[in-house]
């Protein structure tokens, strides 16, 4: 057994959350600069070469990515040999989100009562925390901070296992056309298939915190998701909703198992600072 305090936890989150919000991941980055290469459209090319003197410019004058600082969502996987001593878990996420955001001047944008105060919560928590007891004696933890210009053009369906896997390009597809400019493409979108209703929507969020050059390790579901990005590409959003041949940068997909008489199906969209840090302790 190996005891670990939450302490080391909230300066984790503390951390994770900061360096999430200021530095993006590689992959992104990269597909940014590799689709301005390839852009045939003018106008489409220029706007993504914005983009990226503008992730440029944060990083020289140290300043988050994005206004949209986003909702804290954690995902923390804690090995089954672990005792965790000292204040519970979920007050030692949200102290450490509550320290990133004050200390990292990240805006706050969480409200306590969703339909009638909305009263800002000034310190954007509480968090949405995920755990999962896995084997071992370590503890990972992926901050994604999530912007909801993106998050509000997600969508969910229930198919029926008639459905086809054109079916369900054609969903991704729909979706992408549907949100348009809004979440501020190029997006990376995350894909959920199987599982329940709520499931398959989790899948889609954890879709997200996947590297982008990093496809999925069933080489079935790999095939989809550059199968689901040329139809969302061939839908001509691009680049901030303005046309293009890039409206996404990536597809991600993760899947699980569900019943025989269902087939679910959950998009969850980021924007093209899709973010995401994590460590292992």
């Amino acid at each position: 057994m190996r005891v670990v305090n939450t302490e080391i936890i909230k300066d984790k989150v503390c951390e994770l959350f900061q360096k999430a919000n200021y530095k993006l991941p590689d992959s992104v980055k990269d597909a940014i600069a590799k689709y301005r290469d390839s852009e045939s459209d003018d106008r489409a090319r220029s706007i993504l070469s914005k983009l990226e003197e503008n992730l440029d410019a944060a990083d020289e004058i140290n300043v988050p990515i994005c206004q949209d600082t986003g909702m804290a969502v954690v995902f923390i996987e804690i090995g089954q040999e672990v005792f965790l001593q000292g204040e519970l878990l979920e007050d030692a996420v949200n102290e450490g989100v509550r320290k990133a955001y004050d200390e990292g001047y990240l805006r706050k944008s969480v409200v306590d009562d969703p339909l009638f105060e909305r009263k800002n919560t000034t310190d954007n928590t509480p968090a949405v925390i995920y755990t999962n007891i896995v084997a071992g004696d370590k503890i990972k933890i992926i901050a994604a901070p999530k912007g909801f210009g993106s998050e509000n053009m997600s969508k969910s369906r229930m198919f029926t296992p008639g459905a086809s896997k054109q079916d369900i390009i054609d969903f991704v597809a729909e979706t992408v056309k549907i949100a348009g400019g809004n979440p501020c493409p190029p997006m990376v979108i995350g894909v959920g298939i199987g599982g329940t209703f709520e499931k398959c929507a989790l899948l889609s969020k954890i879709a997200l915190c996947r590297d982008i050059d990093v496809p999925n390790s069933d080489e079935r579901y790999a095939l989809l998701e550059r199968e689901m990005l040329e139809a969302v590409n061939k839908t001509g959003v691009g680049p901030q909703g303005f046309g293009g041949d890039c409206t996404a940068l990536a597809v991600n997909i993760e899947y699980f198992p569900t019943h025989i008489a269902g087939l679910p199906c959950a998009v969850n969209i980021g924007c093209h600072v899709t973010r995401h840090a994590e460590c292992i302790i």
